[in-house]
């Protein structure tokens, strides 16, 4: 057998290979489906695996709730006996089932997931109905649950990082604002059953308070059983009325001395807008610049040539009716001062000087590249479609903000910087020395 020899130029590992921004972003389509009570379901099916996730979003987050904890209680309780089935049992049946429960909440919303094999779906989903249409909230477990959670939050509110978060939401909103509220941990030892119940029937009964997303191996008898499934929430039963949105009541400054403090954790930013307004996308480009990734502007500062921290980040947060600019860090005690003032340093240099084209180029790559982790598989393009649609918008958002990132100038980035950026406008708060 003769052997064509080939010949190829050694590979030089010095020189960084080419690297060119996709001209356009592809993602894959999320395709709605109208119920007749109402409830929108939006299906993708990009999945090689006989999987399926199914998420029901629910405005029933922690704004909405008239009693303390109580939201939170409610999602996490409806688990824990039904009809049916003891806690025990509901937890064997997701074991045998292989079946992914998980719940989350935040100000605004409460969301359910279950994935399952494709195989096991529609044991799946009788399950899910039992939790969610025949929730008993034993008074036992309760109990059990509002102890372990005092006992979790007063150890977390002894960490000064843990304080400086819920100091920063305070000191951003107010704190009689529901973005800004926060309850003593011994109010767990006033919720009872019945303001479990209230708050379960007033937010997860109605047809026109979720929507539904979902994923994976999408069949047409797997569609078929989803909207079955989603047609069992009540069209009759009246939504509950968003309260609206209080004015917003800033504080610059909350400063929190613990003795003997070793480190101190500084929060600072400011209220701006949410995720629609034609600035976000801009002013998300301008925090990643400034915070939002490992070699950022504030990562050199305060890491790398002062000491001050092991790692600081700064980024745009959305909620349903607001938005805002955020810095996080824990830093060395003894440089608490100098570090807030390194920060208000890099800001306004954001604000003054434009962006070197070889930095821009870099963060473009960055955030593009995340941008394709999260779209890489069904389950991340899920979780995009479940904030776009939190946000009243589409999957087109993030093609939109692709756009921008592409095409984004230095001087559009300094001028947003500029207008929105003010430190004089800033909140900050500092937990520690």
């Amino acid at each position: 057998m003769n052997r064509k020899e080939t010949h190829t130029e050694p590979l030089d590992r010095t020189v960084q290979p080419p690297f060119e921004l996709p001209d356009r972003l592809r993602i894959p389509e999320a395709r709605r489906i109208d119920l007749s009570n109402g409830i929108r379901l939006w299906t993708i099916d990009a999945g090689t695996q006989p999987l399926v996730r199914l998420s029901l979003v629910f405005g029933a987050g922690t704004r909405y709730q008239p009693t303390a904890f109580a939201a939170s209680a409610a999602l996490n309780l409806m688990s824990e006996g039904t009809a049916r089935y003891t806690a025990a049992e509901v937890a064997e049946r997701f074991d045998f089932y292989g079946i992914y429960y998980d719940t989350s909440i935040d100000r605004d919303y409460a969301v359910i997931t279950v994935s399952c094999l494709s195989r096991f779906l529609d044991r799946t989903l009788d399950l899910l109905g039992e939790i969610l249409f025949e929730p008993l909230f034993p008074e036992r477990e309760l109990e059990i649950y509002a102890s372990k959670r005092k006992q979790q939050l007063l150890i977390e509110r002894e960490k000064p990082a843990y304080q400086a978060r819920e100091l920063f939401s305070r000191g951003l909103f107010g704190a009689d604002h529901p973005y800004g509220r926060v309850a003593a941990a011994a109010e767990y030892d006033n919720l009872t059953t019945d303001d479990l119940r209230r708050f379960y029937e007033a937010h997860y009964r109605s047809a026109g308070n979720l929507f539904a997303v979902a994923s994976g191996s999408i069949a047409t008898e797997t569609e078929r059983a989803l909207v079955d499934f989603l047609a069992r929430f009540d069209a009759s039963v009246p939504a509950p009325v968003d309260p609206g949105i209080p004015p917003v009541v800033s504080t610059p400054l909350i400063r929190e001395k613990r003795d003997g403090a070793l480190q101190s954790s500084i929060r600072i930013g400011r209220v701006l807008f949410p995720k629609e307004h034609p600035d976000f996308n801009g002013l998300q480009v301008a925090a990643t610049v400034l915070g939002g990734y490992f070699g950022s502007r504030l990562v050199k500062n305060l890491r790398e040539d002062k000491g001050y921290t092991y790692g600081i980040y700064s980024a745009m947060l959305n909620m349903q009716h607001a938005g805002y600019f955020a810095v996080a860090t824990d830093v060395q005690a003894e440089a608490t001062d100098d570090a807030v003032a390194e920060i208000v340093s890099e800001v306004e240099r954001l604000r003054r000087e434009p962006i070197p084209t070889e930095e821009l180029d870099m963060v473009r790559n960055i955030i593009v590249g995340e941008m394709m982790r999260i779209l890489d598989g069904p389950f991340g393009i899920a979780d995009v479609t479940i904030e776009n649609t939190q946000c009243g918008t589409t999957n087109q958002a993030l093609s939109d903000f692709f756009d921008e990132v592409r095409s984004i100038t230095p001087e559009r980035i300094r001028s947003l910087a500029e207008r929105w950026l003010d430190p004089a406008d800033f909140t900050t708060i500092i937990v520690g020395a």
